[in-house]
């Protein structure tokens, strides 16, 4: 089961600002106050010492432990599939008669975990093979909690059992506020991934969090004056959602 990572950052950090709705949570208005705070008087690290050091700039440099061994790697065809049903649709457009390769898979849910307190955001780490097959030098990446919708139930409960079994925080419903949703992969899936956004605190904690079964999810807290050189850093594989959802707080702490 995966345990609070190492992850230290440091780099300045300035808000950026595009439309869309303020939440006021007391986390976001706290944030507000440290965007000007002089990088010399800002506590960064979080978590335990580092093993291996990436430098990549001189503004911005990551400690993280590496914890993914891959020793077999390969691809076959795929038989009897569980979640994803390749499929070829056909379709007439503008009188053309036309076909398109896709895959069905499920919608899901993801959320934006902060914790005031840390004044940090805590994501989760792990292997993504397909990843991996796409570019070896990435052996895992960084995400928001998050997980499919393969039940029939409110989605802000689905949210709330991953944040749980990913996590390790019992945060209540009523808490869980929805962003708003996208489609991803629309040129092979056009699945909706609905987005939500929680705070988080101690008094939530209930386990070490990591999933369940063989997901093997690690927990990265990421500092809040550093997330936003975070999201641009390339040596981190990192999803489209949570780059937007980072930037919806950054927007709603600049307000």
């Amino acid at each position: 089961m995966g345990g609070m990572g190492a992850l230290r950052l440091w780099g300045d950090v300035q808000p950026a600002l595009f439309p869309m709705k303020t939440v006021l949570y007391p986390g976001i208005q706290n944030a507000r106050k440290k965007w000007n705070e002089p990088i010399a008087n800002r506590n960064l690290t979080l978590s335990q010492p580092a093993i291996h050091t990436f430098t990549h700039s001189p503004q911005l440099r990551y400690h993280s432990i590496m914890h993914f061994n891959i020793t077999r790697f390969e691809t076959v065809p795929l038989e009897h599939p569980r979640f994803v049903r390749p499929v070829r649709i056909l379709y007439t457009q503008n009188g053309r008669e036309l076909s398109w390769e896709a895959v069905r898979s499920h919608d899901s849910v993801a959320v934006l975990l902060y914790h005031p307190e840390k004044e940090a955001f805590l994501l989760v780490k792990q292997f993504r093979p397909p990843v991996y097959m796409n570019d070896p030098a990435y052996d895992c990446t960084y995400e928001l909690c998050a997980g499919i919708v393969d039940k029939k139930m409110p989605l802000v409960q689905i949210a709330r059992e991953e944040i749980e079994e990913e996590c390790g925080y019992d945060v209540p419903e009523e808490k869980i506020e929805k962003i708003t949703s996208f489609f991803t992969n629309v040129g092979i899936s056009g699945g909706r991934q609905h987005l939500y956004f929680a705070e988080i605190d101690e008094s939530m904690r209930r386990h070490g969090g990591g999933g369940i079964e063989t997901e093997e999810i690690l927990l990265e807290w990421v500092p809040l004056k550093t997330a936003k050189a975070f999201v641009f850093d390339e040596t981190r594989a990192k999803t489209p959602g949570l780059m937007f959802a980072f930037y919806w707080f950054f927007d709603s702490a600049a307000r």
